[in-house]
């Protein structure tokens, strides 16, 4: 069953196609919320609570096929309120960065790459987290961050600069 077919049934209130839906999307919602909260506990508090906020909103979804992004939005969202409202640095040692993020970064310099991406403003940290560790599109960011694409461009290559003059080295490809 296509995911559109899935969401359709879901809007009319089937709960397994919701579940079926959320499967498909579990693993790219923890990985986005682990890195904005940068806990295990937190993440899933963000994770469980964007559930919540699709599950009962999945009505005013517009655009059937655009339930990936709809979601990743409120992922975003969510993460970035209970930043504010936290509004706390949660210091963690590298062998715990390392555990979390290791099947998905292959190196050292990979894991500086990282730490330096986290580091970022959140304006420049969304757009790069969501290009080159999502793989969204740029068209795909401006839709889910509700920006002109030039502005989500401009986020990127300024991102981008600001990590080389991080890093010193022109490790970080377009």
């Amino acid at each position: 069953m296509s995911d559109i077919k899935k969401v359709q049934k879901a809007k009319k209130g089937n709960h397994k196609a919701f579940q079926e839906l959320i499967d498909e999307e579990k693993v790219k919602l923890y990985k986005m919320a682990f890195m904005y909260m940068k806990n295990e506990e937190d993440a899933l508090d963000v994770f469980q609570e964007t559930v919540y906020k699709a599950f009962v909103s999945l009505k005013n979804l517009k655009e059937d096929e655009y339930f990936s992004t709809w979601i990743t939005r409120i992922l975003i969202n969510t993460s970035l309120d209970h930043i504010k409202k936290k509004n706390r640095v949660i210091p963690m040692d590298r062998e715990s960065i390392e555990r979390k993020v290791n099947p998905y970064v292959s190196s050292e310099k990979d894991m500086d790459l990282l730490e330096a991406v986290m580091k970022l403003d959140e304006k420049y940290k969304t757009v790069l987290v969501l290009r080159f560790y999502q793989d969204f599109s740029i068209k795909q960011i401006a839709e889910i961050l509700e920006y002109p694409e030039g502005t989500v461009k401009t986020n990127v290559h300024r991102g981008i600069n600001i990590l080389r003059d991080t890093l010193k080295e022109d490790c970080v490809n377009e």
